[in-house]
């Protein structure tokens, strides 16, 4: 199932000697990052060590290489240049310490498969490739389907659910993985606002449990509610660290540019943080 299936199979470099320059014990170290698509740059000399245990929002405009930096992180993409480190060592010896919900529009969702199929996968990584899932699996899989609230809904083929559903079953499998670091691209697009709140609730439990979770995100106006540390990306990082610091109009203008709506979206979440 395209970006499912990828990302259990490494393309990228090893981490190496450049990742000395970072501290061994972060969740996601990033050295020299660049990444390009025939020729020309998507990120640029990105740098970023992203501590343990936070809600990390990856905000910027678009074409800004938000989804790219998290495919780049698990060798979904070839890195042009730089390192990435997963405590301390490449994703392929780490895959599995890390979960990942992929954007929706990048799976085949005519693969016939049920939703408990498809959350079963999270456990694979711990049974390997040839060993078959078994009883033990299966239930924690139709738990994972239970949490996040379509445990009725284990046994429906994946086409016959609607996008929010579908969304719900990728959080389901990451949370079969039982990974220390999540990586989501875009979780809260197109869906309604009852599996909104659902994604928000996984995100605040997993947080209490001191796991790590990355999330693109392009809702300015629930950044502050949603997370307590942010990535403002622009092909460069513009700013990391707490989102009590960074949310400020002076780094999301260096952030957006003349993007003057986006601004406006963001000096009214501003107006709202802050009361």
């Amino acid at each position: 199932m395209n970006e499912l299936l990828k990302s259990m199979s490494p393309v990228g470099d090893a981490a190496g000697e450049d990742l000395s320059f970072h501290p061994p014990d972060v969740p996601l170290a990033i050295h020299d990052l660049t990444v390009a698509y025939h020729r020309k740059p998507v990120l640029w000399d990105v740098d970023l060590d992203i501590p343990e245990g936070k809600l990390v929002g990856i905000v910027g405009p678009n074409g800004a290489g938000k989804s790219t930096l998290i495919k780049a992180c698990l060798d979904l993409v070839p890195k042009t240049s730089g390192e990435v480190g997963i405590y301390g060592k490449p994703y392929k010896n780490q895959r599995h310490l890390v979960g990942y919900v992929p954007q929706r529009e990048s799976v085949d969702w005519d693969f016939p498969v049920s939703a408990l199929d498809v959350v079963a996968m999270g456990t694979y990584r711990r049974l390997g490739w040839f060993r078959r899932v078994g009883k033990k699996e299966r239930e924690a899989a139709m738990a994972a389907l239970e949490q996040v609230g379509i445990g009725h809904l284990a046994h429906r083929q994946i086409s016959q659910l609607s996008g929010g559903q579908q969304q719900r079953v990728f959080l389901a499998r990451a949370l079969a993985q039982d990974a220390k670091i999540y990586f989501m691209d875009e979780p809260f697009a197109a869906v309604d606002a009852a599996t909104e709140e659902a994604i928000v609730k996984l995100l605040r439990s997993l947080n209490e449990q001191g796991k790590t979770c990355l999330v693109v995100h392009h809702d300015l106006a629930t950044v502050s509610r949603y997370f307590d540390w942010l990535v403002l990306l622009n092909m460069r990082v513009v700013a990391s660290g707490p989102t009590s610091e960074l949310f400020t109009p002076e780094n999301l203008e260096k952030t957006y540019g003349g993007q003057l709506s986006l601004l406006n979206d963001a000096a009214k979440a501003l107006s709202h943080a802050t009361r």
